[in-house]
């Protein structure tokens, strides 16, 4: 009852926080509401009034919420404040079109963590994953994979529909652009835990009582799967809420992108109940991860009779993170003495060339320079905020009660709307897109501590150790984190590359840096309508973004190898 009461306390105050937008950033909402409407409209003030005594703006802010909230027991979400539609069917369509999209792309993803962690099924375990190719695949921006499968796949091979959403062929090209990263992230987490499952005693055993090679994959799967299920949930629900650039650039009606039209007109009715979707479809995710987790080791879990993953010694590859960080150092080094900002009309759009080893934007500035540049900004505040959400992961991740009904409702919040909601009340600036991905980021890592605590507590060594008289703070200190730790240290830095596709995200969207900054995410989008006639202007700071990711997995894939048991890590 008490977990029920803060996730609904937590709902509430995030639809209220909402609410009180206009008053939060102090803005006109009949101004926003007008441009919204008619774009060309003189904004005088008998019309602006007009708008305020439609919509009964002078009431208040905390009127209109009062009479929001008092229409959804009798299932009135009111009307959209742009065009006077009801808002229940509009975001119930909404987020049909965001399940149906969410379902192919969570199948495409369940597939890729399949191929991702295929060799070392093959294996037994007995080899150490290299993740390079999995670790690049991550790195690819959502929207820079959707615009190329838009362009190649859709409109210059004509295999599939690129535009608008008319039957399950639409579904394919934005599917594959959100479940191809989800995917990679998704396996090499479990790619992780695989080693220490197929290294138990049960695995020798099976073997020799004739077990398939097939089943014992699967029970090593099966094995693993308790410490994942909280991450999942958290990514479907990410790619039903915060599928925001590919549902732009393919035309998609979800859910992602009204709440965002809606916030950036401050269509508070329509913004309120997107928000309120989110976040029941949050909690129903968590509910079934809970379930599952309570199915496969529910028994075990509740007699403290769990078997911790042990955690074999496997040489760590340094020569591929230190090839790749050289890789990465070259490029700063070749291009911080460029200027990013020298323009040169006669060199637009040049090929890489020995003068411009990447190639000219469509101003002609060197490419490679503006992303040698953009890579200070953006790779200084993607690991800023890696350490501090790794930090706030971990702690929150101890007090599971508080956190869990805490991660559920901040995921549910796109990182788009969390960049307007800091925008509101922080005001705007070069911190905000920072603080909006720190506000998010930190929700997966302390899943993930939570999950593995969880089991970790119910293992059956601890279970010895508190018998033999240890405290709490010793089995925290000499138990609990040292076995978590690690595997959490190691997300944390598989998700390194994704808050900086975060920042570039928002950049894209327009809500982060903003021009002529060479940030990454403001090069992918100013470049991108050249992508198809001058393809290096977005495949340099791709390739550079999909470096980045296999040099976080390959760097992270020695923290904390040893081989004493880890947990459940």
């Amino acid at each position: 009852m008490r977990t029920l009461l803060w996730r609904g306390s937590l709902a509430g105050a995030l639809v209220c926080g909402i609410g009180l937008l206009p008053r939060l950033a102090h803005t006109d909402p009949a101004l926003t509401v007008l441009k919204a409407r008619v774009q060309d409209r003189d904004p005088d003030p008998e019309v602006l009034a007009a708008v305020r005594s439609q919509l009964r703006l002078d009431d208040g802010s905390l009127a209109l919420l009062g009479r929001w909230l008092g229409g959804l027991p009798r299932g009135d979400a009111g009307r959209s404040w742009i065009s006077g539609a009801e808002v229940g069917p509009t975001v119930l369509q909404a987020l049909g079109a965001s399940l149906l999209l969410m379902a192919v792309a969570s199948l495409v993803a369940g597939c890729t963590a399949a191929v991702v962690c295929a060799p070392t099924l093959y294996r037994g375990g007995r080899t150490r994953p290299g993740g390079t190719g999995s670790a690049a695949l991550a790195a690819l921006p959502e929207f820079l994979t959707a615009s190329v499968l838009a362009t190649v796949v859709g409109v210059q091979l004509g295999w599939l529909p690129a535009l608008g959403w008319y039957g399950p062929r639409y579904t394919l090209l934005p599917a594959l652009a959100l479940g191809l990263p989800a995917g990679a992230v998704l396996g090499r987490l479990l790619d992780d835990q695989l080693p220490g499952a197929l290294a138990e005693p049960w695995v020798r055993a099976a073997a020799a009582r004739g077990l398939s090679a097939r089943a014992i994959a699967w029970q090593a799967v099966r094995r693993c799967l308790p410490g994942l299920l909280p991450n999942t949930a958290l990514f479907v629900v990410g790619m039903t809420g915060g599928a925001v650039a590919v549902e732009q650039i393919f035309d998609i009606p979800g859910l992602g992108r009204t709440t965002l039209q809606a916030a950036l007109a401050q269509d508070l009715p329509v913004l309120q109940a997107g928000t309120l979707a989110l976040v029941l479809l949050a909690a129903l995710a968590a509910g079934a991860a809970r379930l599952g987790v309570r199915l496969l080791i529910g028994p075990a879990l509740r007699d403290g009779a769990v078997p911790a993953l042990p955690r074999p010694a496997r040489p760590a590859r340094r020569t591929t993170p230190l090839a790749l960080a050289v890789a990465l150092l070259t490029v700063l080094a070749a291009g911080l003495p460029r200027d990013p900002l020298a323009v040169d009309t006669r060199a637009r759009l040049q090929p890489p060339s020995r003068e411009h080893p990447f190639g000219t934007d469509a101003l002609g500035r060197d490419l490679l320079a503006r992303i040698a540049h953009g890579a200070l900004d953006t790779l200084s505040l993607a690991l800023a905020i890696s350490a501090g959400t790794l930090l706030a992961g971990l702690l929150l991740g101890l007090l599971p009660r508080l956190s869990g009904p805490l991660v559920d409702t901040v995921n549910a919040v796109p990182p788009v709307l969390a960049a307007l909601l800091v925008t509101a009340v922080a005001g705007g600036g070069p911190a905000t897109p920072a603080l909006a991905v720190a506000a998010v980021a930190w929700a997966p890592l302390a899943a993930h501590t939570s999950a593995l605590l969880r089991q970790e507590r119910a293992a059956e060594h601890l279970t010895a150790t508190r018998a033999l008289g240890a405290g709490r703070w010793y089995l925290l200190r000499n138990e609990l984190l040292p076995a978590v730790v690690p595997a959490v240290t190691r997300h944390a830095l598989l998700r390194l590359p994704g808050t900086a596709l975060a920042l570039a995200s928002l950049g894209f969207l327009g809500l982060g840096a903003q021009p002529p900054a060479p940030e990454w995410g403001h090069l992918l989008a100013e470049n991108q309508p050249y992508a198809e006639r001058a393809p290096w202007t977005v495949l340099a700071p791709a390739a550079v973004l999909a470096v980045l990711g296999a040099l976080a997995v390959t760097a992270a894939g020695g923290v904390g190898r040893s081989r004493r048991g880890t947990g459940a890590a």
